[in-house]
């Protein structure tokens, strides 16, 4: 069947072979389909119409319409042309210049001719004069668009190499029109007519119409509403077919009882008192595990917040119904850390625990194996290593994924095939993720939040100095040393310039051992083989070293309660989301702390704000709101990796209202017809599976 959404823009009018190759290359436009997607970026109201009589003096643009009566090409002293013409209305006159493609221009200006002119005046002596004015002839003729004409014009994103081969705003704008005119009357609807009515929706071709060209601010509005919505509302449709596909499909083994492992460690062992927070998450954990369906859930909290305390505690819960677990970390220091802490805990009542990372001795690892596949071992906590084939359960009940992001869906899965039926899913992320944004991407997945810190923590004092502080910032850490505590000083570490930050870090180590005689002072650094990265954390933790240079986040996320300060060099060049997490390796212990940003010289706004933001708030969910008001939703979580598509012309943090509609609509859709079958939502489907196609994206509604 013919669709006339897929045909090559080679044979669109106005294009042609060369244009094609400069729109595939520049902007990935090939077809039809892709094109009238192509959405403006700003729009210009040439609606009002001015008087030369009216105009003051330099003002914002105007639209004027009335005759050239003369024009004259001059040359400078050094040769180059211009071109002058005087133009009237009537009500007097003012002069238009050129200075660039004169005789294009020259060709094109016929005296006596009505035209509607666009520009920003201004006064040179008493002469009113616009330079390089926009021109529409108002008679129709082939090549004029009257589409741009005393309207609300677009005015759409363009190139060097776009504008050279004639299609800058003004040329794509032809392009558009013509695209309107030839297939105009092929757009069809993709949603039916109850959501329309209910959400107070335009069709999709009025959108598509006034997107391009608008009738009015009014329907402008009306359309940018409706395209945002129908862009909301796939990505919400896909994420409420997956969540009702597991529902129904991922069978998982109830945790039906809360036993002696479970009661022993919390009536006998536990270190502290669980916050309201934990409890809290708890219990929607335990809800959860009890059904025969596979629980998956995220659990968010900020830094210290105790995730991984609610993490063992569910580990328990799956010992008492007669399964293993494992939790997967994104690097073996991490994964070293937790089985640290978990194995202190598992001990304190009988439980079993094993380590799993790469590079580990033969010996280690095949005791590991045979812990695992036998069933004496009942907690595995690894990396990747987790996933290889050899690793075999004897009976796994719950999966634990730490910093979850940095995985990948089918990694995760392939440790989710290790359990039969499926085991119960816990995520875990220590990068506060805001809440619009995490029902944008989690709407598959129940999410937890622990929004409350353990009692007795003390805020970290966070302070930002520039370079001349530098003396005052090194005293301030001598007195901290002195007094028994010890300091990260980290250095950012940007790929594009990895020699030289590396090179300061290592300066920046000379420094601190000159400055710091009586003290030790280590480095980690990603060039650092495994075994001397070890050995310097090593030294660190046990005290033997009192300040540890480190040029990367993850390098220092060793949990060390004496170390009271952070210093961050050259601290405006990485993200907030970031400096948040290295502050809070600090801050572990009873001792005040504190995170000291060295500022450069030259601060951006951004810049500005981050570092104002660090020095106002802890609370890592308001640093998420900011960080993704300044950064946006594909920079503020990597869109490839997040899994969150490029939306055209939505925006999760500005169109918040927007989706929220969207996302109840769609999911109370997959909950009224989960296939889509009923001949009022064969429109959706089959929109759907058209969306599903072009986003190369696994859907759950065929």
């Amino acid at each position: 069947m013919y669709n006339v959404w897929e045909k090559d823009i080679t044979y669109l009018k106005r294009v042609g072979p060369q244009r094609a190759e400069i729109f595939a290359k520049e902007c990935n436009i090939r077809t039809y389909g892709e094109l009238i997607h192509y959405y403006p970026r700003k729009y210009v109201d040439r609606t009002r119409i001015s008087r030369i009589s009216d105009i003051q003096g330099d003002e914002t643009f105007v639209t004027l319409v009335g005759k050239i009566t003369r024009t004259e090409v001059t040359k400078t002293r050094q040769g180059r042309g211009i071109m002058t013409a005087t133009f009237t209305d009537g009500s007097g006159f003012l002069e238009l210049n050129w200075f660039q493609g004169i005789k294009w221009i020259q060709k094109s200006l016929k005296i006596g001719e009505e035209i509607a002119l666009f520009g920003r005046p201004s006064l040179f002596g008493s002469k009113l004069q616009i330079s390089h004015p926009e021109i529409d002839y108002l008679k129709e003729e082939e090549g004029n668009n009257p589409k741009n004409v005393l309207k609300i014009v677009p005015f759409y994103p363009s190139s060097e190499k776009l504008s050279r081969m004639g299609m800058d705003s003004r040329g794509i704008r032809t392009i558009m029109g013509k695209l309107l005119e030839e297939a105009g009357d092929h757009i069809t609807e993709n949603l039916n007519n109850d959501l329309m009515r209910q959400c107070g929706l335009i069709s999709h071709r009025e959108a598509l119409l006034n997107i391009h060209f608008p009738e009015s601010w009014e329907k402008l509005e009306m359309a940018q509403r409706r395209l945002k919505f129908e862009e909301f509302f796939f990505f919400q449709l896909m994420l409420a077919g997956k969540r009702k596909d597991a529902k129904t499909h991922n069978f998982g083994n109830p945790f039906t009882q809360i036993g002696p492992y479970f009661n022993d460690f919390f009536q006998h062992h536990m270190p502290f008192d669980l916050t309201d927070a934990q409890k809290r998450v708890l219990k929607e954990v335990r809800r959860d595990l009890a059904q025969p369906i596979q629980m998956n859930r995220l659990i968010q909290g900020d830094v210290g917040s105790g995730k991984t305390m609610v993490a063992f505690m569910t580990m328990l819960m799956a010992k008492d119904n007669g399964f293993q677990s494992a939790i997967m970390t994104p690097t073996a220091i991490l994964a070293e850390q937790h089985f640290k802490k978990i194995t202190l805990m598992a001990e304190q009542v009988g439980l079993k625990t094993t380590l799993l990372v790469g590079g580990q001795r033969k010996k280690e690892r095949d005791e590991a194996l045979e812990g695992l596949a036998s069933g004496e071992t009942d907690i595995a906590i690894g990396t990747h290593a987790l996933i290889e084939d050899a690793v075999v359960f004897h009976r796994l009940g719950l999966v634990v994924v730490d910093e979850q992001h940095k995985f990948g869906v089918k990694q995760r899965a392939r440790l989710w095939q290790k359990g039969s039926p499926f085991p119960h899913n816990m995520l875990m992320t220590a990068t506060p993720i805001p809440r619009t944004l995490a029902m944008t991407l989690y709407g598959d997945v129940d999410v937890s939040i622990i929004d409350e810190l353990p009692p007795g923590r003390q805020p970290i004092k966070t302070m930002v100095f520039g370079e001349s502080k530098r003396l005052e910032v090194f005293g301030f850490i001598r007195r901290e040393l002195e007094a028994g505590r010890q300091a990260y000083v980290v250095y950012p570490l940007v790929e594009e310039s990895e020699k030289v930050d590396l090179l300061a870090a290592e300066k920046g180590h000379e420094l601190l051992e000159r400055h710091f005689s009586g003290f030790r002072v280590g480095i980690v650094h990603g060039r650092m083989n495994s075994e001397v990265k070890e050995f310097e954390m090593a030294r660190f933790v046990k005290k033997e070293t009192h300040i540890l240079v480190s040029t990367t986040v993850i390098e220092v996320g060793v949990d060390v309660s004496n170390a009271s300060l952070m210093l961050i060099e050259n601290a405006e060049r990485f993200g907030l989301s970031q400096l948040h997490q290295l502050r809070g390796r600090v801050g572990r212990g009873q001792y005040q702390s504190y995170c000291v940003l060295m500022a450069g010289h030259k601060l951006s706004a951004d810049g500005k704000k981050r570092l104002a933001a660090m020095r106002e708030t802890n609370d890592g969910f308001k640093i998420s709101e900011i960080d993704l008001e300044l950064r946006g939703p594909g920079d503020f979580l990597g869109t490839r990796q997040s899994g969150l598509p490029e939306f055209h012309l939505a925006n999760v943090v500005e169109d918040q209202d927007i989706l929220k509609i969207a996302r109840s609509a769609a999911f109370a859709l997959v909950e009224a017809d989960p296939e889509l079958t009923s001949e009022n939502n064969r429109t959706v489907r089959e929109a759907y599976r058209d969306y599903l196609r072009k986003t190369d994206t696994e859907g759950t509604i065929a």
